[in-house]
């Protein structure tokens, strides 16, 4: 008997789940088919895998090194099988993105519209959350492509810089206000009560550590974990909030107003596994986002060079 690829399957969903009886509710099939199984897997490879011991099942040293390498091969596989069904013409195809919560607010939209006006036929999934997230999707194959800022980034991580993202005051925004606002003295925003996005947002540790560096306690009145929640609650209210000045150029009721002295900027970057098979989907998708930062002006209005990458 050789080993096969539910036996990869089964071990790694007994390895997660550290029990055979959720392992086999997971994998519907019963649990006595299960050890069956990757019992049969030991005495073909003549090593044991697992340790059975405890109150719950854990990976010997042996199978801890063999799962890294079973991994490893599945995704390879489910990579060749992407290939497989890729289409060059882009009649159709699957993209896989996911993007830290700013962009969610006013990147990503535009960016799924022009997706879907020049290539109907490939079907996207959009997925937000952290950063830290994002790279570990990437490096288990979860998605093809992320949207990020830069930074230190985990090894087997590639980032291409698109453009330098501003920050500053967002309100309500008031027909009578002279255009461009003029900027507002840091010191002056004590006088405003402010609605800031919740502690466990990147954006918010950038913005209370701008405002720790000049000494500032602003005044916050309520916080949010939710962009879209900032966004009614300040086209609502005299509160202002601090955000990306993007976010206001589809929303006609909000504008920005500059800091002095301004946030420092965050360049924003597209993340990718490196040597990681690249579909027709990623690499025009890759094309599209390029145009479609240069055609709303993200690129012009800031200076930011797309630092360009050879293997996208």
């Amino acid at each position: 008997m050789s080993v096969e690829l539910r036996h990869l399957r089964y071990l790694l969903a007994v390895a997660d789940q550290g029990s055979f009886t959720r392992a086999a509710e997971e994998l519907y099939i019963s649990q006595p088919t299960l050890s069956q199984q990757v019992r049969q897997m030991e005495r073909t490879l003549g090593v044991q895998l697992l340790d059975r011991s405890g109150r719950s099942v854990r990976l010997t040293d042996a199978g801890q090194t063999y799962v890294q390498h079973a991994r490893r091969a599945l995704r390879d596989l489910a990579a060749g099988e992407r290939a497989l069904q890729d289409v060059e013409d882009l009649s159709r195809g699957h993209l896989r993105l996911a993007a830290t919560p700013s962009f969610t607010a006013y990147l990503v939209g535009p960016l799924a519209a022009e997706l879907h006006d020049r290539h109907p036929g490939i079907t996207l999934t959009v997925r937000e959350t952290t950063q830290d997230s994002i790279e570990a999707a990437l490096l288990a194959d979860d998605i093809d492509l992320g949207i990020a800022f830069a930074g230190a980034h985990q090894q087997g991580i590639e980032a291409t810089g698109l453009y330098t993202e501003n920050l500053g005051l967002v309100v309500r925004a008031d027909p009578r206000a002279p255009r461009p606002q003029e900027p507002l003295d840091l010191q002056e925003l004590t006088d405003r009560e402010l609605v800031l996005l919740s502690g466990d947002f990147a954006t918010r540790g950038h913005i209370d550590a701008y405002f720790t560096a000049h000494q500032v306690t602003p005044r916050i009145a309520m916080e949010a974990n939710s962009i879209q929640a900032l966004i009614e609650i300040v086209q609502r209210t005299p509160l202002a909030t601090v955000l990306p000045d993007a976010v206001t150029h589809d929303h006609p009721h909000l504008r920005p107003v500059p800091l002095r002295p301004a946030l420092p900027p965050r360049e924003v970057t597209l993340l990718s596994r490196a040597h990681a098979y690249r579909s027709a989907a990623v690499r025009a998708f890759t094309r599209l986002i390029d145009d479609v930062v240069e055609q709303r002006g993200y690129r012009s209005d800031t200076g930011g060079q797309r630092s360009p990458s050879p293997t996208l």
